[in-house]
Parts: structure tokens; C-alpha cells; sequence
């Protein structure tokens, strides 16, 4: 017999990136009285990982927990990025209903559509929170005409296009049901929670089913498998099996070593925990994504959607150029092996193949900004390795046509930018698919183009638009290949002999192009020090020296200036790099290089081709 669970809500704050979806839960904990009155609270304090922190970005989904008048609110902040978009998909399996934050200036935008789509084939309940409404240039009254248009275009039910609006600022603290309101506190929020989330429901006499909705990793118990209770109950030292609904022979017998449930940040030890409770399990090796743990007496898997596949790969491979082993603590094959393989742990729309050669790894993932993550997190904890230039992942159909990933990009740039950026995208093969005026003398548009069209764009596109645009991507399926595109325009230049940098030899190199270095630096043969202005490749001599003659000029070698040299961060380097280049990355330096660092060789391979 189904029953609700009248003191527990479960819900997900979805949004678009920068929206405020956890700043939102950082107020929402404060005022519930998580922290202690003296407690050094950090901003943003869900955002754990020092990455996430630097770039104000979330990239794996968080649990967390309040207490609102003897109600336990349980509530999951997600990521807003389309290439974390694997979380927020799977998230939602756990809680009842969500709350969509809506920038008050910006309106809802690519990302907000897909997760309130996702939402929506859920049948969950929604309550809308308009953000940021003391922006000085907020506009709440059209953006939420904006969410109508926004929930009829994805065919919402009556229930759902009945949904309630809050007006809030997360930064500021307050939430109001009506823009005269009082600005006090977040009070109005946690009632409308309480009004229009349904408690969850279950059989708490059927046999045990939990369905892993998330993994977290500990180095100390291993994986934990974060899920919520659909039906029966789950105690500590209960013999339980694993089933899974996309693998049907899958039955493995487990038994429950330590369970826990959260309240505000942490963990808390439970023996037993009842329908609508959401649970950590740990003790558990082999558990996964989408498995259900069960009674044994009668073992069901709870279906749920399949994870989205990747769409772009990178080989990662041991560093073996001349500086190799310098810089890194971890540098062999069997230590990166070793780590990508841990990623997998946690990371779920991840993929890591094993190739011919035993140096080598293929990883691939949902988006450049996901491996370049990942590459980051590596070279912080002491990796060094090297990486090629990001390829997208094809397929052939049964007419063995080529197929290629598609992207829908949204932007938004100011009126004067609209045309250097729509002929850029043209030439990377993009289609206009719509342009409008939005507010602020800003125009948006939208555009159909191969993801491998936006590998190393937003670069040019920050420069392009005086870093006042905004790109947003979301993956819309596999379309025909759409021909060549032309990467890059220009050449590099390359060093010709092993050694150190001179100002005399760099002098002389300016010439050409722009310089990565400046003197002093170790450089080898094949290193790329530079960018050529135009399209060829050419070697220079960077550690050459002024030949001493005994007759010398006085003040002719203050004469020589060198210009500034571009340091490029790790996203513009993985943007720069061509086909037949590597990323050198160690926890000190980004070194740009040739995959052939002999030029005799290099000679003859580009005459094979």
C-alpha cells in the first residue's frame, strides 16, 4: 500500500550557468540554521573543489539537507553546464519536484529549456524562482511571460503551467511571492516548498529498492552510492542483491555495511533509513549508476534513462619529449593509467579506452570544457603528460553514410559584433537558424553547427566581441558530415636546436610572429615557441648568440626590445594546437610541440600525406 511521507520534501535546484543556483542553497542553509552562529562560512560553499571555486562553476551534483518547521527538506544543487549535463539528468530521479532559477535580466536560455525538459518528462512539480531581481537592469515582469512561453513550447501539463513564482535575490537573502512584498528573508520560499513539492511516496511494507542515482568516491571506504529509498526500508547489515535495468543478468549478493543520510553539509551514521529518504551507502565495490539495490525475495530494477554518450576524444599519453620527467611526480604510463581509470569512479559520462600502444589512452568526454577539466585536475596533483588536439566522435548509418555530433549554439553579443561572429561561425560551417533583438542593444543568435566547428572558438569569440558575448552550446544529435573545416590560419614557429632562450636569438624571431617564451626558458628541437604570421611553418634559432667581435659599438646592445610574450592559459593552448601537435602538461608548464620532433622526419611525413 503506497503512503506518503509527510515529513520529508525532496527537491533539485536546475538553472542555467550563473543563474545562482548555489548561492541560492548556500542562503537556504544559512537560514535554516546549519551553521553555527560564529561559524566561518565560505561563499559558495558547495562548490568544493578548487576548480569549481576559481571558475564559479559547478561541475558534479551536491546533496544537502535542511530542517524547516520539523520537515526535512533534502535538496541536490546541480551543474548548469551542457557538459556536465549527465548529472542533472540523473539527479532528478531522486526528488519529487524542482525549482528553476531564472536570471531576472538574462531570462531562461539554452540550458534552462534542457533541464526544464527533463524536468517535465519526469512529470515533476516545478516552482519557479526568479533571480537577481536587485539588479539595476532586472526585468521580472517579462521574463516570467519569457518561462510561460518557455513551458508551452515544451508541452507542460495544466498542473505544470500552474506553477508558483518566487522573486528572489540569493546574494541578498530574501525571497517574496509578490514584487511589493516585504524584503526580509527566505521564509516564503521554504513554505512554497512545503505547499507545492508532494511528499514522497512508497510501500513502506514492499521489499527494499534503492536506485543509485550518484556515485561519490572517499580513498578510505571506497564508492558510495547516493540514492533515494522508493520502496520498503534499508538497515544496516541487511543482505541485499543488485540488479539493473539496462543489464538484466546482472545479480550480485551485497550486504549493507554503512549507511548515512545528510543533514546540511555532512554525513550522519543511520541504521535504518524509510521510503523518501535519500542515503549514502558505502562498503558496496562493484556498485554503479542505474543499479537498484533489493531484497532478495523479489529483486526489481527501477528503470531509468540511459547516460548521454560523448562526443569528442583526446588521446592523453606518457610525455616524451626531452624535458620529460622534470616536473611531475606522476609520469609513467601505469600512474595515468591508474588515474584516468580512478576519474571513471565518479565521473559518469566519461570514457576511457586502452589503444595499440601501451603509452597511450583514449578519453573522451561530453565537451572540451569536461576533459579540460580533467586535464587541470591532473596536472594540480603532480601528472605530467601530453594530449592531442580534441577530434570529434563520428558515426556511419546503415547507409554507411559519415555522421557528426551537431551542436545548438545561442548567442548573445552586442549589435555592433553580430557580423564578425556570423561570418566566423559561416566559415566553421554553422547555419543562422534564428537572430532577434534583445534588450540593451544586444542581439541574439542562434546557430546549427558541427561541435567540432566550436573546438578552440570561444577564444576567438571573447576577442571577436570585446569579451561581452555569451555562448551557450547544448547537443542536439547526429547530423551528416558536413565537409572540412579549416582550423587555423596560421603557422607555428618552431625551435631548431636544444638549449636556452636568448634575448638575441628571440630578438630575431619577433619578426615573424608572436613569441610563447621569453628568455631564459629551456626550449628543445620540435618545441613550438611562437605563432607564425602566416600560414607555413618555420624554424628558428632561439638559443643563438651574438657572435664577439673586438669592435664594439658603445650602447648598440641596449638596442635590443623585446615585446611581451602571449602566455596562454590550458583552454587556449588545447585551442591552438593542430592535428599533428601535442599539449605538453606538467604541473609547472604548458609546452606547445610537434608529434615529430626530428624536422627531417617531420619533412617526410607531410610529404606521405
Amino acid at each position: 500500500m503506497k503512503t506518503k511521507r509527510e515529513n520529508i520534501r525532496n527537491v533539485a535546484i536546475i538553472a542555467h550557468v550563473d543563474h545562482g543556483k548555489t548561492t541560492l542553497v548556500d542562503e537556504l542553509l544559512k537560514q535554516s540554521g546549519v551553521f553555527r552562529a560564529n561559524q566561518e562560512v565560505q561563499e559558495r560553499v558547495m562548490d568544493s573543489n578548487d576548480i569549481e571555486r576559481e571558475r564559479g562553476i559547478t561541475i558534479l551534483s551536491k546533496n544537502t539537507a535542511v530542517f524547516y518547521k520539523d520537515t526535512k527538506i533534502n535538496i541536490i544543487d546541480t551543474p548548469g553546464h551542457a557538459d556536465f549535463g549527465g548529472e542533472v539528468e540523473r539527479v532528478l530521479k531522486m526528488v519529487n519536484g524542482v525549482i528553476l532559477v531564472v536570471d531576472a535580466f538574462e531570462g531562461p536560455m539554452p540550458q534552462t529549456k534542457f533541464v526544464l525538459r527533463k524536468a517535465l518528462e519526469l512529470d515533476l512539480s516545478v516552482i519557479v524562482c526568479i533571480n537577481k531581481i536587485d539588479r539595476p537592469e532586472a526585468r521580472p515582469d517579462e521574463v516570467i511571460d519569457e518561462v510561460l512561453e518557455l513551458l508551452m513550447d515544451l508541452d507542460a501539463s495544466d498542473e505544470q503551467l500552474d506553477c508558483p513564482f518566487i522573486f528572489a535575490s540569493a546574494k541578498a537573502g530574501f525571497a517574496i511571492r509578490d514584487l511589493n512584498d516585504k524584503r526580509e528573508n527566505m521564509v516564503p520560499l521554504f513554505e512554497t516548498i512545503l505547499e507545492h513539492i508532494p511528499a514522497p511516496e512508497g510501500d513502506p511494507e514492499a521489499g527494499t529498492q534503492v536506485l543509485v542515482s550518484t556515485i561519490d568516491y572517499n580513498e578510505y571506504v571506497g564508492r558510495i552510492g547516493v540514492g533515494k529509498v522508493d520502496n520498503g526500508s534499508i538497515k544496516v547489515n541487511q543482505e541485499c542483491v543488485i540488479v539493473n535495468a539496462h543489464d538484466l543478468d546482472k545479480k550480485k549478493k551485497v550486504k549493507i555495511s554503512k549507511l548515512y543520510e545528510f543533514d546540511g553539509l555532512k554525513k550522519v551514521e543511520v541504521t535504518e533509513a524509510g521510503i523518501g529518504s535519500i542515503v549514502a551507502i558505502s562498503g558496496i565495490a562493484d556498485i554503479h549508476i542505474g543499479d537498484t539495490i533489493c531484497s532478495p525475495e523479489n529483486p526489481e530494477p527501477i528503470p531509468f534513462q540511459k547516460i548521454s554518450e560523448p562526443t569528442i576524444a583526446m588521446q592523453f599519453m606518457v610525455n616524451d619529449s626531452p624535458l620529460a620527467g622534470q616536473e611531475g611526480k606522476f609520469i609513467t604510463s601505469r600512474h595515468l593509467r591508474e588515474r584516468l581509470f580512478r576519474e571513471l569512479n565518479t565521473d559518469v559520462s566519461l570514457r576511457v579506452e586502452e589503444t595499440d600502444s601501451p603509452d597511450c589512452f583514449k578519453v573522451s568526454g561530453r565537451g572540451e570544457l569536461h576533459l579540460s577539466v580533467l586535464i587541470e585536475n591532473m596536472r594540480r596533483e603532480g601528472y605530467e603528460f601530453a594530449v592531442s588536439k580534441a577530434e570529434v566522435l563520428t558515426k556511419r548509418d546503415e547507409r554507411n553514410r559519415l555522421l557528426e555530433p551537431m551542436e545548438l549554439a545561442y548567442i548573445d553579443v552586442p549589435d555592433e559584433f553580430s557580423g564578425s561572429v556570423i561570418q566566423k561561425l559561416s566559415s566553421r560551417k554553422g547555419e543562422l537558424q534564428g537572430m532577434s533583438s534583445t534588450s540593451g542593444g544586444y542581439t541574439r543568435l542562434e546557430f546549427l553547427i558541427p561541435s567540432r566547428g566550436l573546438i578552440g572558438y570561444r577564444g576567438e569569440f571573447m576577442t571577436d566581441t570585446k569579451g561581452n558575448g555569451i555562448l551557450n552550446t547544448i547537443f542536439e544529435g547526429y547530423e551528416l558530415y558536413r565537409g572540412d573545416i579549416q582550423y587555423r590560419k596560421s603557422g607555428s614557429l618552431i625551435a631548431f636546436e636544444t638549449g636556452e632562450s636568448i634575448t638575441y636569438g628571440l630578438f630575431n624571431a619577433q619578426e615573424r610572429g608572436t613569441l610563447f617564451i621569453g628568455p631564459g626558458e629551456k626550449v628543445y628541437a620540435g618545441m613550438v615557441i611562437g605563432q607564425n604570421g602566416k600560414p607555413e611553418d618555420v624554424e628558428v634559432n632561439v638559443c643563438k648568440k651574438k657572435q664577439l667581435t673586438n669592435t664594439r659599438a658603445s650602447g648598440s646592445d641596449d638596442a635590443l626590445r623585446l615585446t611581451t610574450p602571449k602566455i596562454m592559459s590550458l583552454e587556449q593552448c588545447l585551442d591552438f594546437i593542430d592535428t599533428d601537435e601535442l599539449l605538453e602538461v606538467t604541473p609547472k608548464n604548458l609546452r606547445i610541440r610537434k608529434k615529430i620532433l626530428d624536422p627531417t622526419m617531420r619533412k617526410r611525413a607531410s610529404f606521405k600525406k
